[in-house]
């Protein structure tokens, strides 16, 4: 024999109890079968509506009580087309019994716990009359039991208590006459031993499943609901989460204490007692596993989590006081203050010294709670041997669950790291001594966070998530999301990189989509965007708040730079494009990096020397492994190459300007470029990357531009100022060919002190062939005194710059 139980779900329409139907027809083809039915779904609560309305004297009690008429009428009119009626008079004969108990309500305003049930009562009675008729009218072997005249409890209305040995006799008796296939039960009802109708309280239908299990020895109890079996994750909020297969019994009671819907722990001991296996199933797609929960768990040994749950509306209370030391008695008259309240701890957790004890109780109860403890403790209080309780709302429980966690070393080091890395500040922490379930108090605010960073660390090693936020989607911009596109399914292959862009903003809207924004036609999201404001975009992500997010700076903006300390103090790796901060004032460049050391985020910035050149990493691993650096030097100015090398006397200096503008390799303002501050700015990252404590203006700049170009006010300005000054050009460029040299724009570092200029390259030197828009740098270290290191490649573009990004992308998600 099987126990079968649907819940409200699972009867909650004509469309549904025929699903339910065809797996009772199919599962009777083996055995005989005892299906325990639900109220359907929502009528429970509509009946406690209609009473709570009656004995307010509000008349709209009819039209809830209209409501539930409807519900069941329609029901029998769609599952029984033919030869109803006599369905219908009994339905109606019910709900008259019904009506005139919400009019009994409506007269004399009191609703007792024991018409409670009464009133409850009527849902299961009529989901399992009418399910029961449908199936006889189909010509199936089926019988409907009322469960009141099996299960007897005490007077305890609301939550009775079972009487065990009655009810299990009754249960047998009945069914050792019983010839009939399949028994339709209604659920969460039952009798007293006087008559009276009573409840079995919260998850009743499957207590009652639970019950009949027990009693015949069934060779299963199946729960059939509205999900595929218990998940390793709350469905709703880890999309990721996926059914687990097998659970021991301690460990469903577990996931189930902590949050897990589908189970209510109390209701099945029953079944814990007998050692029947359970198995968790969808009614709606009947052909999934589901979880099957029996004595033994599955044991990975890859990982022995099984699952990660959570509480929300946790209160958490700390008493406290130096008394409380070594003093026994305490603790007792804590929680027997709590327990003559009725308040429920769900979380205890008190440090070796004694010095204070940290619980934590559902959020309605702690106010009483506050109020109890400060009048049972006032006397401790008022000579300050204790503090008064210390109350703290707004929070919750997460918890990492699995039977075999004991074996395995470095669980709770790696669910700590995790929570730490993703800027989740623990508030308490409990364990257990068999090390069955590990138990956090967190922020409310950060619990889908934690969810799916704890997840994808102990589930989804497939794949970790990067959630970036661009601002700036401009050339550079359109080239990384093509890139991220373009490499998506590569990244997930082979690195096991999830790259998801949520958020972007141009410089006049900005738009989010927490799932990700789809590529393919990523310009079109902007087409319902909102207008672009930096304070609303860093507000957004915080409020998103996602695992592993990167804010990606691809601007030239001082405002944008300005947020970097924003994001990293929230544990938001900062990627930036923008130059600025790290050539501005050197405390910034060193707070910004203090910053993300002291909040495990990543302020990565390659692009800011050479584009996609790997010239910052390969500097920064020259001084890890010990190396000294004793001189650079370097060409670092794409865009003055591309000038020089493509300017001469068969050309003017004006036109080469505007052709290196218009291909994409200067800013918008070539004196960015042409002044020589760009690359200034440069040698100073790479001066401070080394060590160096320098300022900008430490930086010695020879400017090849004459005092018109420099003093001209807007970029028109500047470009006729270069026409007028053609001939300083020309002379320039006919020294060096004089002389047999190339012109190249150098940067130099050596002995503490920086400078750049234009310089005649000799024939033979390393800078004298560079080509178009190509950097070079050389790096002469102590390992390297006269062959130097030498990193060589395009230093500008929209393509390469955007690869030095994704670059940088890509090292936090390896990280």
């Amino acid at each position: 024999m099987k126990v079968l139980k649907f819940g409200g779900t699972s009867v909650g329409s004509a469309a549904n109890i025929t699903q339910v139907i065809s797996i009772l027809e199919k599962k009777s083809q083996d055995t005989s079968i005892v299906a325990v039915v639900s109220a359907v779904g929502g009528v429970t609560d509509k009946l406690l509506k209609a009473g709570d309305l009656a004995i307010k004297k509000d008349e709209a009690y009819l039209q809830v009580f209209e409501d539930i008429q409807n519900i069941h009428i329609e029901l029998v009119n769609t599952l029984i087309l033919e030869d109803n009626n006599e369905i219908i008079a009994k339905i109606e004969s019910k709900l008259s019994e019904l009506k005139s108990l919400l009019e009994g309500l409506f007269l004399l305003n009191d609703l007792t716990p024991k018409i409670s049930d009464k009133l409850v009562s009527f849902g299961e009675l009529l989901s399992s009359y009418i399910i029961a008729e449908c199936m006889a009218s189909k010509q199936m072997n089926v019988t409907r039991k009322n469960s009141q005249e099996l299960i007897v409890t005490n007077n305890n209305h609301g939550n009775a208590q079972v009487k065990k040995d009655i009810t299990r006799a009754n249960i047998k008796a009945y069914f050792d006459k019983s010839d009939a296939l399949i028994t339709i039960l209604p659920g969460f009802v039952a009798n007293s031993e006087d008559g009276e109708q009573t409840t079995l309280g919260r998850g009743g239908s499957d207590f009652t499943a639970a019950i009949v299990a027990a009693a015949l020895n069934a060779e299963v109890l199946e729960i059939w609901t509205d999900v595929s079996g218990m998940f390793t994750a709350n469905p709703k909020i880890v999309k990721q989460a996926k059914p687990i297969e097998r659970l021991s019994f301690q460990e469903a009671l577990e996931l189930s204490h902590f949050g897990a819907k589908v189970l209510y722990p109390p209701t099945v001991q029953p079944v814990l007692e007998a050692k029947i296996p359970m198995l968790i199933k969808n009614t709606l797609r009947p052909d999934d596993e589901g979880t099957r929960i029996s004595n033994e768990s599955e044991v990975s040994i890859k990982n022995p989590v099984r699952g990660i749950t959570h509480i929300n509306d946790i209160a958490l209370l700390t008493l406290q006081g130096p008394s409380m030391v070594g003093i026994p008695g305490f603790s007792k008259r804590l929680f027997e203050t709590l327990a003559s309240e009725k308040i429920n701890v769900i979380f205890i957790t008190q440090a070796s010294s004694e010095h204070a004890i940290c619980f934590g109780i559902n959020s309605e109860d702690a106010k009483l709670a506050e109020t109890i403890i400060n009048e049972a403790f006032e006397y401790e209080i008022t000579l300050k041997k204790i503090e008064p309780i210390v109350v703290e709302t707004g929070l919750s429980i997460i918890a990492v669950i699995g039977d075999n966690m004991k074996n395995y070393q470095g669980i709770s080091g790696r669910m700590f790291r995790t929570l730490g890395k993703n800027n989740i500040n623990v508030r308490a922490i409990a364990q257990g001594a068999s090390e069955r379930n590990i138990s956090a108090v967190i922020n409310e605010n950060d619990v889908k966070k934690a969810l799916n960073s704890l997840h994808e660390r102990f589930f989804e090693v497939e794949a970790k998530q990067l959630n970036v936020f661009i601002v700036g989607v401009g050339n550079v911009g359109e080239r990384l999301i093509d890139q991220i596109e373009q490499q998506h399914e590569f990244l997930k292959e082979k690195l096991q990189i999830d790259v998801r862009i949520i958020g972007m903003a141009n410089s006049r809207k900005m738009v989010f989509k927490e799932d990700g924004i789809p590529l393919e036609n990523w310009p079109s999201a902007f087409d319902f965007a909102q207008q672009s404001n930096l304070e609303g975009f860093f507000n957004k992500v915080i409020e998103l708040n996602l695992r592993n997010s990167i804010f990606v700076d691809i601007t030239a903006h001082e405002v944008v730079s300005d947020w970097y300390a924003a994001y990293l103090k929230n544990s938001i790796s900062v990627v930036a494009c923008n130059k600025i901060a790290c050539s501005g004032p050197y405390d910034v460049y060193e707070n910004l990096h203090n910053l993300a050391l002291s909040y495990n985020a990543s302020f990565l910035y390659e692009t800011n020397v050479g584009a996609g050149l790997p010239i910052i990493n390969t500097l920064n691993n020259l001084v890890a492994s010990g190396d000294k650096v004793t001189s650079i030097q370097a060409v670092l100015s794409g865009s003055l190459n591309f000038v020089f090398n493509n300017f001469g006397d068969h050309t003017n200096f004006h036109d080469t300007v505007k052709r290196a503008q218009f291909e994409g390799y200067t800013e918008p303002d070539p004196r960015i470029d042409l002044s020589g501050i760009d690359v200034a700015r440069k040698i100073l990252i790479l001066a401070r990357e080394n060590g160096g404590k320098m300022e900008i203006d430490d930086i010695e700049n020879e400017s090849f531009l004459t005092k018109a170009n420099l003093e001209a006010e807007t970029v028109d300005d500047f470009y006729e100022s270069l026409k007028e000054d053609e001939a300083h050009f020309q002379d320039i460029y006919a020294s060096a060919k004089a002389n047999d040299c190339q012109l190249k724009y150098v940067a130099e570092f050596k002995d503490g002190k920086a400078k750049v200029g234009l310089r005649e390259i000799p024939i033979g030197h390393p800078f004298y062939n560079l080509e178009g828009k190509d950097n070079i740098v050389m790096f002469y270290t102590e390992r390297y005194p006269e062959q130097p290191l030498i990193v060589k490649g395009a230093g500008a573009g929209a393509d390469v710059t955007a690869s030095g990004l994704f670059a940088d992308i890509i090292k936090i998600g390896n990280r």
